[in-house]
């Protein structure tokens, strides 16, 4: 149990780092509430609550929940439909932003987050919601299909641009909508899209999935940049339907996928190729290999058989990010590159978030899976399950001391040891987070006895 300890108190630590860019339950400006100030944009603060939820749900400590329940029940971002397009948001609205919106709210109804105030839909409502929206927006006028990257003429930058992250975003909510209802229209939905992202090319022969095509050309022309976060995104709705159909060409469809991924890691070592060796990543960029590492941890809960290759990866990397994470006046802020063995004092909140998600899943073997069909059930309360409420800490400091017990499930977990003796958690030895953890995080991070 020391190294999950040590695992959550690194968590703990980066996620308070990544918490410190949001001040929008206290800024005073009822517009901001759930969202980021510049130079961040609101699908960012969509997927930083969708990161908090998979903190509360691997670590067990609830010290931001209150904040995430806030942020997404607020009217200026729920909208007045419930659908996540808010008017106050129109000016940078895209169907893109749904996704990650989408992702946070489907997640909250798979875990049975709370949300105490019945004049708001449940999170499963919410996340129906935002599949209507989207799929009200699938287009034949041209490209046979898909759904546009913007909502607005008036946000001319991707009006005629039909792409993977706006179309994936639509599979994988629908996939695990499919999943948690037990509703087979909804995977055929699912289906739908995967087949025209296949027929326009928007996946590859290898499961290289591309960046997207323009409607004006009726998408003959690929724009065939990769980025890691779209492989991710197919990856975790591909498992999502293995699961949920029992059909082995899904099955094959993710492990495809997770193949193709590996061309985001280099040594193993998770990184963005189209822009982080030279530095040109730009804002929305330093964001998102950390979508690929959360994809990656959550697809082997729908397919076991994902995990040994999703670990040879991400294990790895954690401990590199764990490495970039020693910088800043506190010592503990990220950085962006990882294949560096150290802090490259590139910082932000995208790094936080990556680093975060790359952790933070080495948790995954003790957390419960997503609930499903049956079991999702909306609760109307403001308890946390009974886990622990742990304080906010100074972001050099660990909300888990040595002797805390933390009360989490632990339903389908493994906590083993080698034939060597040494504590493992998913495969990673303990000497090794420990010698990584005790020089990084101004050691805070490792419990050594």
């Amino acid at each position: 149990m020391r190294l999950i300890y040590s695992i959550r108190n690194v968590a703990s630590t980066i996620a308070h780092g990544a918490m410190s860019y949001y001040n929008g339950n206290v800024s005073g400006q009822p517009e901001m509430v759930g969202d980021l100030p510049d130079p961040y944009y609101w699908w960012q603060a969509g997927a930083l609550w969708g990161a908090m939820l998979d903190y509360y749900h691997f670590t067990g400590d609830s010290s931001y929940n209150d904040v995430v329940m806030q942020a997404l029940t607020a009217p200026v971002n729920t909208g007045p439909h419930h659908d996540y397009n808010p008017p106050e948001h129109f000016d940078e609205l895209g169907n893109d932003d749904l996704g990650f919106w989408g992702f946070a709210v489907m997640a909250a109804a798979e875990r049975n987050f709370p949300q105490p105030d019945i004049g708001v839909p449940s999170w499963l409502t919410m996340a129906l919601n935002i599949f209507n929206a989207l799929s009200s927006r699938w287009d034949t006028t041209t490209c046979r299909g898909g759904v546009y990257w913007q909502v607005f003429a008036s946000n001319p930058n991707g009006i005629n641009y039909k792409n993977s992250v706006t179309n994936g975003g639509l599979f994988q909510l629908v996939a695990r909508i499919a999943r948690a209802t037990g509703q087979q229209g909804y995977a055929d939905w699912a289906a739908k899209v995967w087949d025209w992202c296949i027929e326009i090319g928007l996946i590859g022969d290898r499961y290289t999935v591309y960046d997207g095509a323009h409607g004006s050309d009726d998408c003959r022309e690929v724009n065939y940049v990769a980025f890691t976060y779209t492989t991710g995104i197919f990856l975790h709705g591909a498992a999502v339907m293995a699961e949920y159909t029992s059909e082995q060409h899904w099955a094959d469809r993710a492990h495809k996928l997770l193949e193709a991924a590996a061309y985001f890691f280099d040594n193993k070592i998770l990184y963005e190729p189209a822009c982080e060796p030279n530095y040109s990543c730009n804002n929305d960029m330093k964001f998102l290999k950390g979508y690929l590492a959360r994809f990656m941890w959550q697809s082997t809960y729908h397919l076991p058989s994902l995990l040994p290759q999703v670990k040879s990866l991400l294990e790895p990397s954690a401990v590199a990010a764990a490495q970039a994470c020693s910088g800043g006046e506190n010592s503990v802020t990220c950085g962006q590159k990882w294949n560096i063995g150290g802090f490259d004092g590139r910082v932000g909140l995208g790094q936080q978030m990556c680093a975060l998600e790359t952790i933070q899943g080495l948790l995954i073997g003790e957390s419960r899976s997503p609930l499903s069909d049956g079991e999702i059930d909306p609760a109307r309360h403001a308890g946390w399950n009974g886990r622990k409420i742990a304080p906010t800490v100074p972001t050099n400091q660990s909300v888990f001391g040595p002797e805390e017990e933390v009360d989490v499930h632990h339903e389908g977990g493994h906590h083993d040891a080698t034939s060597e003796g040494r504590t493992t958690i998913g495969g990673l030895a303990l000497s090794s987070w420990i010698r990584v953890c005790a020089a990084t995080l101004a050691g805070s991070c490792c419990i050594l006895a």
